[in-house]
């Protein structure tokens, strides 16, 4: 009889047991209701990557810009110079602005984190949509807060669209590429424009998964992209002036924040002389990468570096002397390959400039309120129940469970 009880108490308890732990596994998977249901991921930011061609290749399967392009190693036209020593770049591209003609490549179309540089492409996509230069914007939180270089803007400072630009071009500030990209509509709306600008490039290279140029899911592009992009940004006339001023001003946000001067921080522009736009970056993934242009005569060039070091010189330094060979060249050699032209030259011009107005191509913009003004956006999980509040119930649950073991253990002989 007590062997009879006691076996039946043991069972008693394995049922409890197993009931916790299907209690448990339903809760961990999301139940069979609403009311269990485990909070959901937050959406990405970033846009997912899509499923690029190879890299050189157009939609034809063939290398854009020609044959020559495709090659990993370095190309130069027959009989020219030799090319300047000691260029630590991976990929880089020499192309004459005006006629398009590459001059010279290594590794045209091989993919790296663009960095910064990236931010040529947010001015380009930003630029004819945000025409109000003297519309104010109001920082919150989530623009400030960002990792890498910050030109100083504060949250509840007020800025115009004209410095925003001044300060992600010339100082390179992650702080003021998120400010624009919200008075766009937001991050996501930004960043489907940036890869519908791409394609109608034709840069098929290119990926944009954050409007600063931060390292971000699938987020590359190539010499020969980056190229693409500078020759159609340095056809604005409010892009040049931006790569050719020296000097911008933060204004006092006053009580607590004096105004302040940021400087360019393209070397390029203080000490090679013809310097018309350029744009350094740097991340650990994507080392230093740089876009220079310069006018000498009536020709001018640009030259793109992905992948390269400071060393054994600047790498601004190194793309002066790129400029210095690709200037040197007489006007009629033979380029290797060329920049091809936009698939829609004049969709750029004609785009929406009203952040609320649809813009082709773009997706719906974020709801007012998506990120509370001077607040950051902290999302809810799930379909609506806070992340707490789930935790909670399941605190609850696991505790109602234990209760009636305890009671079971209680009630048995």
């Amino acid at each position: 009889m007590a062997e009879h009880v006691a076996s039946a108490a043991v069972r008693r308890r394995r049922r409890s047991a197993v009931g916790i732990a299907v209690l448990v596994s339903l809760l961990a998977v999301g139940g069979p209701g609403p009311a269990w249901s485990a909070p959901a991921p937050a959406p990405p930011v970033a846009t997912p990557t899509p499923e690029p061609p190879l890299p050189g290749q157009g939609p034809d399967g063939t290398p854009v810009g020609g044959v020559r392009l495709g090659s990993l190693g370095v190309q130069a036209p027959l009989g020219a110079p030799p090319l300047p020593k000691n260029i630590s770049a991976r990929g880089w591209v020499l192309a004459d602005l005006d006629s398009g003609e590459v001059l010279t490549v290594r590794n045209a179309h091989g993919r790296y984190p663009p960095a910064s540089t990236l931010k040529v492409l947010t001015a380009l996509t930003l630029l004819p949509r945000l025409t109000n230069k003297k519309q104010v914007v109001t920082c919150v939180d989530a623009d400030v807060d960002v990792d890498g270089s910050r030109v100083g803007l504060v949250a509840a400072g007020r800025y115009t669209v004209d410095l925003l630009f001044q300060a992600m071009l010339m100082a390179s500030g992650n702080d003021a590429a998120n400010t624009l990209a919200r008075a766009f509509g937001g991050v996501p709306r930004t960043l489907a424009a940036m890869n519908a600008e791409v394609r109608r490039l034709q840069a098929f290279d290119t990926h944009a998964a954050t409007p600063s140029g931060l390292d971000g899911p699938g987020q590359l592009t190539s010499a020969y992209d980056l190229a693409l992009i500078t020759r159609a940004a340095l056809r604005r006339p409010d892009f040049q002036k931006y790569m050719t001023q020296r000097i911008g001003r933060i204004p006092a946000q006053k009580p607590k924040f004096a105004a302040f001067e940021f400087a360019n921080g393209n070397k390029l522009l203080y000490n090679y002389p013809g310097t018309i736009g350029g744009k350094n970056g740097f991340t650990d993934a994507a080392r230093h990468t740089f876009i220079g242009a310069a006018k000498r005569g009536s020709r001018r060039l640009v030259v793109t570096f992905l992948y390269g070091e400071h060393r054994p010189t600047q790498i601004s330094e190194q793309a002066a002397r790129m400029l210095d060979w690709g200037f040197s060249l007489p006007p009629t050699v033979q380029p290797v390959g060329m920049l091809v032209d936009p698939v829609d030259p004049d969709a750029a011009s004609t785009a929406s400039a009203t952040p609320g107005t649809p813009v082709p191509g773009d997706p719906a913009p974020v709801p007012p309120g998506a990120v509370a003004a001077g607040g950051r956006d902290r999302g809810t999980a799930g379909s609506g129940a806070p992340a707490a509040v789930l935790a909670g119930g399941l605190l609850g649950a696991v505790a109602l469970v234990w209760g009636g073991v305890a009671l079971a253990r209680r009630r048995s002989p």
